[in-house]
């Protein structure tokens, strides 16, 4: 059996037991709600909904930052693009990637089209981020290490599962979407700190509802595209981990996801929050020593940003930011002003990076030089286990301060429902 054939099984089968990862699930799409109507007016969004416009086409999809509608595979490329414009949605660390932000702009996309419930399409996105991460997992650490943006890469083939579903594929219509997604599915990490990147997701989106339409209209295409000698995996530095389909449909990879409550890549977070439970101004630093795990220094540790978009992927400006007092929660702490304010830049020059192979890729160690020869130790641990329940109060808290509490109240308790999938899209311009 091939892998888009083993994938495909599982995307078209009824959902089981999967309580808990629905229930993520659900706090992911409150989530990405907020996230995209925050990013609406980023300079990327407004190029990408723009160019989008011009060209117009079928009223079939709603498209956040505009009440007119577009054709459903031209709003996944838009929203896509929106809602990772702040670079502020959830990771899941399985294999690096954002499943949301690729996922369910494909999800709503088809779910308009196709006259959906909300929850079918919550199922239908809930089994395209589970099909993304166990493909990335599959494709191995070596393939996001020598340059693939994850994010769009295996986020393509769950976008595609996704549409898939909703558009009302059977397993056969489902592995041929994937085979035609192993020719589309691209993005690279040459792109972080540029509007490229919030555009990788924004094109995986699209790749996937295009290639599901397809495969839903027929056509067929290599059942290998993904596992042969020639397939996806062997031309795109994949390993091909043996173990990345164990459990598929039993045990739900997706509920380990990681919600962000800083407004940049979450290779900085474990740093930030070691950095807070240390409770020291930058006043009182002389110099601070910062060890993370030695694969983030290719991802996140840009030395001298001069742009707010740029900063989201820099250790010392990050930890700069938040010395200097600044709320790295908050959207205006990440301005190309901010970047390069002469206090933030002083700070930025006593902070050291290095990487520590010790170290597990989500945590990260401070060592703090205090001016007045004194030194505080921090560490954090992502992976610190944080119940759902407490989770769903720190991303409801943070959905209603970038929407406001009504908005956000809103979404969570249509998002508990059935309705029909146009009275959450309705929220995207409200």
């Amino acid at each position: 059996m091939t892998l888009a054939c083993a994938i495909a099984a599982f995307a078209a089968a009824p959902l089981s037991g999967a309580e808990t990862a629905r229930a993520v699930a659900r706090l992911s799409a409150l989530d990405w709600l907020a996230v995209a109507r925050a990013g609406v007016d980023e300079p990327v969004a407004q190029i990408v909904r723009r160019t989008a416009l011009d060209d117009g086409g079928r009223a079939q999809a709603t498209v956040f930052g505009t009440d007119i509608r577009l054709p459903a595979g031209v709003a996944a490329l838009v929203n896509g693009t929106t809602s990772h414009a702040l670079d502020y949605d959830d990771t899941h660390f399985a294999h690096i990637g954002h499943p949301s932000t690729v996922i369910f702009p494909a999800a709503f996309a088809a779910g308009e089209a196709a006259g959906a419930t909300l929850a079918e399409v919550i199922d239908a996105a809930l089994v395209g981020m589970e099909a993304s991460v166990r493909v990335g997992v599959w494709l191995g650490r070596g393939h996001y290490q020598i340059g693939f943006h994850q994010t769009a890469t295996s986020g393509a083939f769950g976008a595609a599962l996704a549409a898939a579903r909703l558009l009302g594929g059977d397993a056969a219509m489902m592995e041929a979407a994937l085979g035609l997604t192993a020719t589309r599915a691209a993005g690279l990490k040459a792109q972080f700190g540029t509007m490229g990147k919030p555009y990788n997701a924004g094109q995986a989106a699209a790749a996937g509802f295009d290639c599901a339409r397809l495969a839903c209209a027929g056509m067929t295409t290599d059942s290998a595209a993904l596992d042969g000698p020639y397939g996806f995996g062997a031309t795109h530095h994949g390993v091909a981990d043996p173990t990345a389909l164990d459990g598929l449909g039993e045990r739900w990879l997706f509920e380990g996801v990681s919600h962000k409550f800083h407004a940049c890549c979450h290779g900085l977070h474990a740093a930030l929050e070691a950095l807070a439970s240390a409770d020291i101004a930058g006043p009182e630093v002389a110099r601070v020593a910062v060890a993370t795990h030695p694969r983030w220094l290719s991802v996140c540790n840009h030395p001298a940003p001069e742009t707010g978009l740029g900063a989201k992927f820099s250790y010392r400006t990050a930890l700069a930011l938040r010395l200097a007092g600044q709320d790295t929660a908050a959207l205006a702490t990440w301005s190309d002003a901010l970047a390069v304010a002469p206090a933030v830049t002083a700070l930025r020059d006593r902070i050291e990076v290095a990487g520590d192979d010790a170290l597990g890729e989500m945590h990260a160690r401070l060592t703090i030089t205090r001016k007045d020869g004194g030194q505080i130790d921090a560490f954090h641990d992502l992976d610190a286990a944080l119940p759902l329940a407490d989770r769903a109060v720190r991303a409801t808290a943070k959905a209603r301060a970038l929407i406001g509490q009504d908005l956000a109240d809103e979404a969570a308790a249509l998002l508990r429902g059935d309705a029909p999938v146009a009275r959450f899209t309705a929220l995207f311009n409200r």
